[in-house]
């Protein structure tokens, strides 16, 4: 099991941008395939963005050429690149991980088994 926490969330304007971070607790993501979730008011949880232990990148339609998953070069955080902010893109952002150990579709939330405690991100028009 490994502890996650984000940060990086706050008010900002449309078409602003904001970077989320998200920490392993004392460990190195390099072995685990890390995804960011968001949730809002009266809505289930959604797949963002997700980069699995190989490099691989994925993206929701919704974000795609807007935000940019990637790990650091120490393989200590992982980071949300939020550009072109909406006021749709308002909710609560998870991280969230899973060891190589499992496997199923990356944009799916059932396949994590690790959750951080969430950002609040809200953007205003």
């Amino acid at each position: 099991q490994v502890q996650l926490v984000e940060s990086g969330g706050e008010l900002v304007q449309a078409g602003g941008s904001l970077r989320l971070s998200c920490a392993a607790s004392g460990r190195t993501v390099r072995s685990y395939t890390m995804g960011w979730f968001r949730q809002a008011p009266g809505k289930e949880r959604e797949f963002v963005a997700a980069i699995s232990w190989t490099g691989n990148t994925y993206y929701a339609d919704s974000v795609k050429g807007r935000f940019t998953i990637s790990r650091d070069i120490a393989e200590i955080t992982v980071a949300l690149q939020m550009n072109g902010l909406k006021p749709e893109d308002t909710a609560v952002y998870y991280c969230a991980a899973r060891p190589i150990t499992m496997s199923g579709n990356p944009k799916s939330f059932k396949n994590y088994n690790d959750w951080g405690q969430g950002t609040q991100v809200t953007v205003s028009s």
